[in-house]
């Protein structure tokens, strides 16, 4: 046999042999429960920067991930029933938008991985300590105790006749935190009149805007909890009717018309949550991850809401802010 055909021969039994079958890579899957509607997910800075830090980590959704979307519509007394649902789905791991919801998915799963993103994760029982909160849930926590004590004051610093202030916020959180912050506020010589909602809907946010009027506050300040953002048009239109400066804890409201906001760092909050969940779906145990507590803080002012309030804002905190809308 001539050389020539001797090495034909060879390559196609070479060719002829089975080739083995590729071992398909695992596609992980990972459910995301947050109370704000879910077309706001994608929209929010905290999940656009943990969505494209999974992707810099090779968890990319479509292909390496799969990514499940729950919302709770801001209405808690749902919470369990849809925690069950998402935790019969078996996902890998669940990220939950608020402590309310953190605590409804614990109790329906205690051995699902949570990465959590709430406040006071300690004292609402949801961890043991942030160096290793053991259990089922790590994340991030919003150092909320201390954030609004800094919310209360820039609020001063802009308004500085306000000797009463209302707080809208779920009426579990004032009841679990209303003498701590009223505390605070005394400390700046603010008198705090509590504005608790018992529910998300239109109806209850008109009513609590009504009961308050007759206390004349001189300014008003509105909790971070998700819960809120689903009626965010309709809060920031009543307190434009009211003619209220107003201190908000969530960048949405801004975006709806709202004069300022103090919040996380929300960049830093989604790279600390997908680099949990990175590492949680390599192996890791939830409650051996250190929470992060967040020391990064953005400050937002909309000077065409101050225009329309004809207040003028003292340059010096003009200057401390991390953006201006005009």
């Amino acid at each position: 046999m001539r050389r020539r055909d001797f090495t034909i021969g060879l390559l196609l039994a070479t060719a002829a042999r089975p080739v083995p079958a590729q071992k398909r890579a695992k596609r992980h899957r990972v459910a995301i429960i947050v109370s704000r509607p879910v077309a706001l997910i994608d929209d929010s800075p905290v999940f656009q920067t943990l969505f494209e830090e999974l992707r810099r980590l090779g968890l990319v959704e479509g292909q390496s991930l799969t990514i499940e979307r729950y919302s709770g519509g801001g209405q808690p007394e749902g919470y369990a029933d849809l925690a069950r649902e998402v935790v019969n789905h078996k996902p890998e791991v669940i990220v939950a938008g608020t402590n309310p919801i953190a605590l409804a998915v614990r109790a329906a799963s205690g051995t699902t991985p949570i990465v959590w993103i709430g406040v006071e994760g300690i004292r609402a029982g949801l961890a043991v300590s942030l160096a290793h909160p053991g259990g089922s849930i790590t994340g991030v926590d919003m150092n909320d105790y201390e954030v609004w004590g800094k919310r209360l004051q820039i609020l001063k610093e802009a308004v500085p006749p306000a000797s009463k202030v209302a707080f809208l916020l779920p009426a579990g959180s004032w009841q679990l935190n209303g003498h701590r912050l009223r505390e605070m506020s005394r400390r700046l010589e603010i008198s705090l009149v509590g504005m608790p909602v018992q529910e998300a809907t239109p109806f209850e946010y008109q009513r609590v805007f009504a009961e308050i009027a007759p206390e004349r506050p001189d300014a008003i300040i509105v909790h971070d909890m998700g819960d809120l953002l689903h009626n965010r048009q309709l809060i920031v239109e009543l307190i434009e009717k009211h003619r209220l400066p107003a201190m908000y804890g969530a960048r949405e409201f801004i975006e709806a018309g709202g004069l300022m906001a103090y919040l996380v760092d929300q960049g830093e909050a989604g790279r600390r949550l997908a680099d949990d969940v990175h590492e949680i779906l390599n192996g890791a145990k939830p409650g051996d991850i250190p929470i992060y507590q967040a020391v990064k803080f953005e400050f937002l002012i909309n000077l065409k809401a101050a225009n329309a309030l004809g207040l003028s804002l003292p340059p010096a905190l003009l200057a401390l802010a991390d953006e201006v809308i005009e």
